[in-house]
């Protein structure tokens, strides 16, 4: 009798398996007697019997239908298989993990901003976590009508309405239109709240939701950066000064011995030396007041019991410490007023 009973089992588990799916559906067959059911680690398994959810079953292993599966389903609990006949029944398997989803804006999206009448023009790309949350919405649905259901069918959900959300939440008063990476954080925590609303129709909760990075039109990308580099040296004359060094630096003019380097070398040399006198001028050090004490000695200076020598110059050496004072108006070492 146990040969013959046998030949009817079948086993029951997840036989298309791919980690990109969210569900497959096992149906049309006819569960027989002495069938066992599969449920492999990170599945879930749902018993439909007339498009009703009889059970779920969350544990992996291998279960004996009949003894350990009827007996926990609702309204079958009380089915006894037949010799010739078992039950029509389908069991959704479900991945419980994690998915995560590459997005990416299908074309540039228009931005309106007031220095740009026709609009400007972004893409964006980023990753959005998602998993199953609500199996119930998820079978009512999706699974009712779908045999399967991959991460690839939620990336299409997404990005259909994720244009219009990138939209809304950029508009937002506030937002820099040519540094949106600054707002990333903001813009992609609305957008994540909304989408999630959205997938939460088909029983999918968004998790997670995050911006990589938004992209510009090559032009307008060469301008945001001469902006900002201007803006972080001051002014444009700094501005050419950094470039120019950076160029002589980098061997970018001529190589370093031609006319055109030596010309920049001296250009930067001269730009150099001014700043250095003005910097002079700013401390009381002016050119030539060294050769102006000339002949003045230590001794003169101290006979003189720590006055000015006549003129207004000041000493080569201070009357209190004996320190060179190189022209200056207070003593280095000591501090003496020398003017």
């Amino acid at each position: 009798m146990g040969l013959f009973t046998n030949q009817f089992a079948n086993v029951v588990e997840w036989e298309e398996w791919r980690e990109d799916m969210i569900f497959w559906k096992w149906t049309n067959r006819e569960i027989k007697k002495g069938s066992k059911l599969i449920i492999k680690p990170g599945q879930d398994a749902i018993f439909l019997y007339n498009g009703k959810v009889e059970g779920i079953f969350k544990d992996d292993g291998e279960y004996d239908i009949e003894s350990q599966i009827i007996p926990f389903l609702s309204t079958l609990k009380g089915f006894k298989f037949g010799f010739n006949s078992g039950m029509r029944a389908e069991v959704l398997f479900v991945n419980t993990k994690e998915f995560v989803v590459k997005w990416g804006t299908k074309g540039p999206i228009m931005l309106q901003t007031p220095s740009l009448p026709g609009g400007l023009p972004v893409r964006a790309n980023g990753t959005c976590n998602v998993k199953v949350s609500d199996y119930m919405t998820l079978i009512e649905k999706v699974a009712g009508v779908k045999q399967q259901y991959s991460i690839d069918d939620v990336r299409i959900r997404i990005v259909t309405v994720l244009d219009q959300l990138l939209m809304k939440w950029i508009s937002k008063e506030g937002k820099d239109m040519f540094n949106l990476q600054a707002s990333a954080f903001d813009i992609a925590k609305g957008i994540r709240e909304d989408l999630d609303y959205e997938t939460s129709k088909d029983g999918i909760s968004v998790t997670g939701f995050s911006i990589n990075s938004f992209n510009y039109p090559e032009e307008i990308q060469q301008a945001v950066n001469h902006n900002a580099a201007q803006a972080m040296v001051g002014n444009v004359g700094k501005y050419t000064q950094l470039q120019m060094a950076d160029a002589m630096a980098n061997g970018k003019l001529g190589g370093g011995n031609s006319t055109m380097g030596n010309m920049a070398e001296m250009m930067m040399g001269m730009q150099m030396a001014g700043a250095m006198m003005n910097q002079m001028n700013q401390n009381g050090t002016m050119p030539g007041s060294q050769n102006a004490n000339q002949g003045q000695t230590p001794a003169g200076a101290a006979s003189a019991g720590g006055a000015a020598p006549a003129g207004g110059a000041a000493p080569k050496f201070c009357p209190n410490c004996g320190q060179p004072t190189h022209g200056a108006k207070f003593c280095a070492n000591c501090g003496q007023k020398l003017i």
